[in-house]
């Protein structure tokens, strides 16, 4: 039985991708794009939830947007409206009478009303200033009454343009972490923690000049932890990092000798950096970018080049991410 549903559900979906009007679509998402003001959805019954859940995506994908009531809109809410907002109502039939009756009181306050309906012809379509039919085919529920498809159209539509707002504003990954600093995405996030945040600063940082021999710079590659030390010019501008790897390599080839070399023979002259604004997550990812080779800590750079910090791979992890 699940599989002839499934098979039902899909063509459904399907009727619904191959009959949209692109067009129109494209109207309603300049509309959103370039609305000055709030996007409040409304709906009622099953499609007041959906409107519900798509405001909460356009908020937390960087469009200011909320939910309301129809009867909360005309009890007082409707105060929130302005003539840069604009209303848009979800409805099956196109016939929802409380939508129809707010109306009059969202034109009155000079707001855009913009509708989502499923039947071409209907009174919510004419009274909009734009409005789309949602294609359905048929509801998937055996009496074609319970909103199935309705629902679910109405909802793709919904995180499309909430998906198309985000590439078109170039919402940014920091931008999604800062929308959400607790949870399972917030961990992710790790709760927006940025580089600056975790990397260590002034005195902290392991450095040396490029003329110190390798035996004079040993203390400071022990005491100061970070299992390098940044090679710097007199204005603390980066020129290269010495770390413990390429210790134990000039030991090996060198011997001794090794311990009397300047670190400017020795160091990596084009060390992988990162900005201290960055997140912690990116740059974990620009660590473990090569499987082969990770990166255990990076030089925090200023535009000029200037260092400003050192992290440590064990700090992110440590921070909760993993």
């Amino acid at each position: 039985m699940l599989k002839e549903i499934f098979a039902e559900q899909r063509q459904h979906i399907s009727h619904y991708f191959d009959t949209i009007d692109l067009v129109q679509a494209e109207a309603i998402f300049q509309a959103c794009l370039h609305c000055k003001g709030l996007i409040l959805f409304t709906g009622v019954g099953k499609s007041g939830i959906i409107a519900e859940k798509i405001a909460t995506t356009f908020v937390s994908t960087g469009t200011k947007a909320l939910s309301l009531s129809p009867m909360n809109f005309l009890h007082g809410d409707i105060g929130i409206l302005g003539e840069q907002d604009m209303v848009v109502m979800l409805s099956k039939s196109g016939e929802t009478e409380e939508l129809l009756t707010l109306i009059p009181f969202v034109r009155r306050r000079g707001s855009k009303i913009i509708s989502f309906v499923s039947k071409e012809q209907s009174r919510l379509t004419r009274e909009s200033d734009l409005s789309i039919t949602l294609p359905v085919e048929k509801e998937l529920c055996p009496f074609d009454l319970a909103p199935t498809t309705s629902a679910e159209v109405q909802l793709l539509f919904g995180d499309l343009l909430a998906t198309g707002l985000m590439r078109a504003k170039n919402f940014t990954l920091t931008d999604y972490a800062l929308n959400h600093p607790a949870g399972a995405i917030g961990k992710k996030m790790t709760m927006t923690l940025t580089v600056e945040d975790l990397m260590f600063k002034g005195e902290q940082i392991p450095s040396c000049l490029e003329g110190d021999a390798v035996s004079d710079v040993l203390h400071e590659l022990s005491n100061k932890k970070c299992g390098c030390i940044l090679v710097v010019d007199r204005q603390k501008q980066l020129l290269g990092i010495f770390t413990d790897g390429d210790l134990r390599r000039s030991l090996q080839m060198h011997g001794k000798a090794a311990l009397e070399k300047r670190i400017g023979d020795l160091m990596t002259r084009t060390p992988s950096s990162v900005a201290k604004h960055l997140l912690a997550y990116d740059a974990l990812q620009m660590m473990q970018k090569d499987p082969r080779r990770w990166i255990t800590v990076l030089p925090v750079l200023e535009e000029d080049r200037k260092v400003v910090g050192v992290i440590r791979m064990h700090d992110i992890i440590n921070s909760g991410l993993s």
